[in-house]
């Protein structure tokens, strides 16, 4: 009798933990999720934040199980999905568009023990992290490469909505176009959108009518590259991922958006259990931001100098906003050799002096 109640009960413990026990085993997952603004196919912002998210696959395994829901709207419905995600159990989210930051801070009001990453905001809580990327250092060495490429003297910019982080890359770019060719304009058009390749095109071949030969864009698809493409002559320039199927014409070089290394070091921190709120900005030298391969089409001249502007920035010895600068309206901001602080460039809501055209409001 000893021996079947043994033999009954070791089958019943084994049942037990193949059950409870596989439970627990999926419990002891970190579940870590995405809110995308735009598809992952997007080729730009949303598909490199994916890239980052297959990272954290491939680091942890079956440690990890990572969700993501795309196309999510800035706005109401972003709160709805952020919560229906902490519902389902996600321990760690990252909501990765501006917009989405009044959303991420009232979900994590209602769930203190999950934990929250926001990028590109600038509002944090307990269990709230904020990062981004020094996307200007990028859009420096981009305006460098415009100045010298353009025949017309006119280089074009799609913007998508006048916050800190598009007005940084617009001024970065003309900054470094203008030390190399001081004949250069900018023209600027706002898109208000991230992605829409409608939109987008159609900015490019408005800029494209007004006489730009070379288009930046802070918007995330690949549109403005066909625009540009079918007209030809036009070059354009990477934006988030390397675009390289554009190479190498009309896209000559990109700035690549590189999530991967942050998404695994927090998902790990909350594995560890020793994640905190913090805030990250980090940009060429750390490598969260990259510079995509130049194309044939750039002269060697061309790219050197271009290449040894991205050194000098990644080793901290050159700061692309360094005085002397004025802002648009002709008042100092800068002297001599003096460089912007974090809290100006992150609330940056003036464009500096020589562009032409007012920031929408």
């Amino acid at each position: 009798m000893n021996i079947k109640r043994r033999s009954l009960l070791g089958t019943a413990v084994l049942a037990l933990s193949l059950g409870l026990g596989g439970a627990a085993l999926a419990q002891d997952k970190t579940k870590v999720g995405f809110i995308y603004v735009g598809p992952i196919g997007d080729g730009g912002w949303t598909h490199e934040h994916d890239q980052g998210r297959l990272a954290v696959e491939k680091e942890f395994g079956d440690k990890v199980e990572t969700v993501y829901v795309e196309n999510v709207p800035e706005g109401p419905d972003a709160e709805r999905v952020m919560t229906q995600m902490a519902l389902n159990g996600a321990d760690l989210i990252f909501t990765t568009s501006f917009g989405f930051m009044d959303a991420t801070i009232n979900v994590a009001k209602k769930f203190p023990k999950v934990k929250f990453e926001h990028a590109t905001g600038y509002k944090r809580a307990d269990n709230v992290s904020t990062y981004s990327a020094r996307f200007y250092e990028g859009r420096a060495v981009q305006g460098t490469i415009a100045g010298r490429m353009t025949k017309s003297n006119v280089v074009g910019y799609i913007g998508s909505y006048p916050i800190p982080e598009v007005i940084r890359g617009i001024n970065s770019a003309y900054i470094h176009a203008k030390k190399v060719n001081p004949d250069v304009q900018f023209k600027i058009v706002w898109a208000y959108t991230w992605f829409d390749p409608a939109k987008e095109a159609d900015a490019a071949k408005v800029l494209i009518e007004q006489g730009a030969d070379v288009i930046l864009q802070h918007t995330d698809s690949t549109a403005p590259h066909a625009a540009a493409k079918e007209k030809g002559g036009v070059y354009t320039f990477g934006q988030a991922s390397d675009m390289s199927e554009y190479a190498p014409m009309p896209r000559i070089s990109s700035i690549i958006d590189n999530w991967a290394p942050y998404y695994i070091e927090r998902t790990k921190a909350v594995i560890d259990g020793t994640w905190e709120s913090t805030d990250t900005w980090a940009g060429i030298g750390p490598g969260m931001v990259g510079i995509g391969e130049f194309s044939s089409e750039i002269p060697a001249d061309v790219q050197a100098e271009a290449n040894a502007l991205k050194d000098k920035i990644a080793s901290g010895e050159y700061h692309p906003f360094t005085g002397p600068l004025k802002k648009q309206d002709g008042s100092d901001w800068l002297a001599e050799g003096e460089t912007a602080d974090d809290g100006t460039l992150a609330g940056m809501n003036f464009y500096v002096e020589g562009i032409v055209g007012d920031i929408p409001q």
